[in-house]
């Protein structure tokens, strides 16, 4: 492990820009399809991993980036709120982050796996994906040929490759749909002709909006469980104690104060996420300075203008195929989620949850008083951590990745 230390300078920064191309697909897919310019996405995705560096004394091998589970909830707030209402609900995610990281330090993990079993992760999970299926539909039906193509190719890359390319489906799949589309001339090179070489991203400032605030917050619940078992997964590949040094409490206050810069940017939030996990795990990279290195090229592309003008110019086509396959391997995360965890459905109690998460979550349903609402994802998550509490009878922990038996 210590090898990569002994690295050269320049052999340090050729693998840490290498790497941000591991994480660049999830980093800019988010954005592009909740409708903001991905270049303020590299530059709070670079500023947030340096934010979380900092906090955990730059100890812990993480980049930070886009967590799938925040794109269902995002658009539905921003059509409900506007997208600087919908930054005021990205800023609270980061308080309650934070907020969690200090009931992190008093009380311990258990606290947060005896509120969060799997029982309610995992059906909660599943809605983020499912949820999302009529949007990659949508998006497929301009030409199923492309969109077919891009589903083939990151299926192809994720199925059958080894190594580095078995964790870059979506830009496997972005770059065969991409070359597909030009050979079709259905590539809009207008954006990429009228962006700047240099400019800085669209930065846009939060407005508080306590709808958007209370409609975002309980999303936070499966990228929070996903944080836990990420640390435990990185920590188990650098061969240390993460948990104990710098702490949870440290990791978790890192995306926390990561996530409240980039709602405060007007940026998506950033957490650590499995893709980056996956990529650590694969390539061995434990060297935090390599991390920094990623983080600090991000932060460089964001300021090319003719990168953000290039992903724009992707056709939905492209991205609709790909989401077909993402969305559906989200829910299978549930339901993996359900299947390692051994959830008892012998047991009335959790069918009952895992029942009405996925019925309330799936179904759309919705609870509006004067001018407060709660729907979907959020709804099903408050749901089903209320009714396991509530509900006679105690369910399985979720195990976390990475953590012993």
């Amino acid at each position: 492990m210590n090898s990569q230390n002994q690295l050269s300078q320049p052999k340090q920064i050729l693998l840490g820009v290498q790497f941000l191309f591991v994480a660049f697909g999830a980093t800019v897919l988010v954005p592009l399809l909740v409708g903001i310019n991905p270049s303020i996405a590299l530059f709070s995705a670079g500023v947030g991993t340096l934010i979380f560096h900092l906090i955990t004394k730059g100890k812990v091998p993480v980049f930070l980036g886009s967590s799938f589970a925040f794109i269902a909830p995002i658009t539905a707030a921003t059509e409900k709120f506007g997208w600087s209402g919908t930054l005021s609900g990205i800023v609270a995610v980061g308080v309650i982050y934070s907020l969690v990281s200090v009931l992190v330090k008093m009380k311990g993990v258990g606290f947060i796996k005896r509120i969060f079993p799997s029982v309610v992760v995992g059906p909660v999970i599943m809605v983020i994906g499912l949820s999302l299926a009529s949007v990659g539909v949508d998006m497929s039906k301009g030409n199923w040929v492309i969109a077919g193509a891009s589903l083939l190719s990151a299926i192809i890359a994720v199925v059958y490759f080894k190594g580095i390319i078995k964790l870059i489906p979506v830009f496997i799949g972005i770059v065969v749909g991409y070359l597909l589309s030009l050979s079709m001339g259905r590539v809009d090179f207008a954006p990429i002709q009228e962006a700047a070489w240099f400019s800085l991203p669209e930065f846009t400032l939060p407005t508080f909006s306590w709808e958007a605030v209370l409609y975002m917050i309980p999303v936070a619940i499966a990228p929070l469980i996903e944080h836990v078992g990420d640390i435990y997964a990185v920590g188990a590949v650098a061969e240390k104690d993460f948990m104990s040094d710098p702490g949870l409490n440290k990791t978790m206050l890192g995306d926390g104060v990561a996530t409240g810069f980039a709602g405060l940017m007007g940026s998506v939030p950033n957490t650590t996420y499995s893709e980056v996990t996956g990529a650590i795990e694969l390539t061995k990279v434990t060297n935090p300075r390599v991390l920094r290195i990623s983080a600090i090229t991000a932060i460089v592309f964001s300021l090319v203008g003719k990168v953000s003008g290039f992903l724009k110019s992707i056709p939905s086509e492209v991205l609709g195929g790909i989401m077909l396959l993402l969305f559906g391997m989200i829910a299978s995360v549930g339901v993996k989620t359900l299947i390692e965890s051994k959830a008892d459905f012998h047991k009335t109690r959790n069918m009952v949850i895992v029942s009405v998460i996925l019925t309330v979550g799936i179904g759309g349903a919705s609870i509006d008083f004067g001018g407060f609402s709660l729907a979907g994802i959020g709804l099903a998550s408050v749901v089903g951590v209320l009714l396991n509490l509530i509900l006679p009878g105690k369910s399985k922990e979720v195990k976390m990745q990475g953590e012993d038996d």
